[in-house]
């Protein structure tokens, strides 16, 4: 029988907003693997590497040239019986490394019932018919745009950004600013309705202004940034201060010049996340990314609803009336990361401060361990689970062992490790850290919130 582990050769996505050339994480990563035949052309962007089962860019055996998708369909027990059998025998998550030059659309991703309907409706935009909740982590300083403000926020700049406030119309600022009054933070399901069905309105009313009224409205806007400075946006909310929101207006107009997105800002937390720092985005939750190299992992869809910060297909309709419309600060959209319990270090990865850290969202398609082993010698053992596990290396050099068979790991390098299969890490270097993305039923949630 099969060892369960299962070199990987990954595919790299060409998306304008990709970090250009060796720049890419997501570029360098996927030309490590010798067998890819990539190589990395200096001028062209490189955005996203995809690790899985996803038709769109199916991750292949290098030994075999088989497809990761076709050997756990051949052999469901590297997935679990109960695994392959309710995920229709794909993979459940999709595992990626996004290396981000300049902004991502302003986009949701639907859940699995919207799914379902964009896709027998729609196949050319929305090609699958799976939901969308994913979880980010830094490997690099990373910056963006996730979920909307606290509502005292936004009215705040309602009142200190003159030009969002002409864009949007004087009735319906007014309409929102009285509707949340007094109740912006308060925790009664009534109240809360209410304020979701406010701040509805008040961004539907800002996202389906014509381009032409947006653009004119936007050139005044740039104008404040440019001369005000520190005192932009009545000196910022809480969150961001004026010269920070005024930077971010002038660096965006750069990319996408008089673009809706430019005035969504002020709706949205613009949240900075340090390396190893992370978020969890369920499904119909916006954002939009800005800069950085970050690991993300989600149920395994391809499905978007854009409206802003591209030229791709926009579907405004459907994004205003999919959206939760939860508002909450920053502190709300970041995780809150746990040391693995299922992992046993050694003395000497004990003796250099090494770790196995757990990034465990509330679903049951995925979670993530991050293992940074900080010495040669350094070895952890990962107890045996129930479910499939991708391991991507992004930093140092090793080895990964199941059962009798090792193999060499160096950054870049992406392995398959099937269920029931002890997995063991070694560095032979000074800092090996690899990102272990796994499936496993036992306890979790789904996106629906049932056990």
């Amino acid at each position: 029988m099969q060892v369960p582990l299962i070199q990987l050769q990954c595919g790299v996505n060409s998306y304008e907003w990709g970090k250009v050339g060796k720049e890419s994480a997501a570029a360098n990563y996927a030309a490590a693997t010798e067998s890819n035949q990539f190589s990395i052309e200096n001028e062209k962007p490189y955005a996203e590497l995809w690790m899985g089962t996803h038709p769109s860019l199916p991750s292949k055996d290098v030994e075999t040239q088989r497809s990761l998708l076709d050997l756990i369909q051949d052999n469901k027990a590297l997935m679990s019986l109960e695994i392959s059998n309710k995920y229709g025998g794909k993979l459940p998550f999709l595992f990626k490394v996004l290396s981000i030059r300049k902004a991502l659309s302003i986009q949701a991703h639907p859940n699995k019932k919207l799914a379902e309907q964009l896709h027998a409706k729609d196949p050319k935009n929305y090609p699958d018919d799976n939901h969308k909740p994913e979880m980010t982590i830094a490997i690099t300083p990373f910056d963006g745009l996730c979920g909307f403000r606290p509502l005292k926020e936004i009215t705040h700049f309602l009142a200190t950004v003159p030009s969002l406030r002409k864009l949007i119309g004087e009735d319906a600022a007014k309409e929102f600013e009285e509707a949340v009054s007094g109740r912006e933070t308060s925790g009664s399901a009534e109240d809360t309705q209410e304020n979701k069905k406010a701040l509805q309105a008040v961004f539907s009313a800002l996202i389906t202004k014509d381009k032409s009224t947006v653009a004119a409205g936007a050139k005044d806007l740039v104008a404040s940034a440019e001369k005000e400075g520190e005192n932009f946006a009545g000196g910022g909310g809480p969150s961001n201060n004026g010269k920070e929101l005024a930077d971010l207006v002038m660096r965006l107009n750069g990319q996408f010049e008089g673009d809706i997105g430019l005035f969504v800002l002020f709706y949205l937390n613009y949240v900075k996340l340090e390396v190893g720092e992370a978020m969890f985005l369920k499904a119909d939750d916006i954002h939009a990314y800005l800069s950085g190299d970050i690991i993300e992992c989600m149920a395994s869809s391809d499905n978007v609803v854009r409206a802003g910060f591209t030229p791709k297909f926009q579907d405004i309709p459907t994004l205003t009336s999919m959206l939760t419309y939860s508002y909450a600060p920053i502190s709300d959209q970041k995780m809150n990361p746990a040391d693995y319990p299922y992992v046993t270090l050694n003395r000497t990865a004990y003796s250099s401060s090494s770790s196995a850290i757990l990034y465990d969202p509330p679903i049951e398609e995925f979670s993530v361990v991050k293992t940074e082993l900080n010495s040669a010698g350094a070895k952890a053992t990962f107890e045996a689970i129930d479910g499939p596990s991708v391991v991507l290396c992004t930093a140092g050099s090793g080895s990964i062992s199941v059962g009798p068979k090792t193999q060499q790991v160096k950054a870049g390098y992406v392995f398959f490790v099937g269920a029931t299969a002890e997995c063991i890490l070694e560095s032979d270097s000074e800092s090996f850290t690899t990102f272990k993305a796994f499936c496993e039923l036992s306890g979790k949630e789904t996106a629906n919130g049932t056990s």
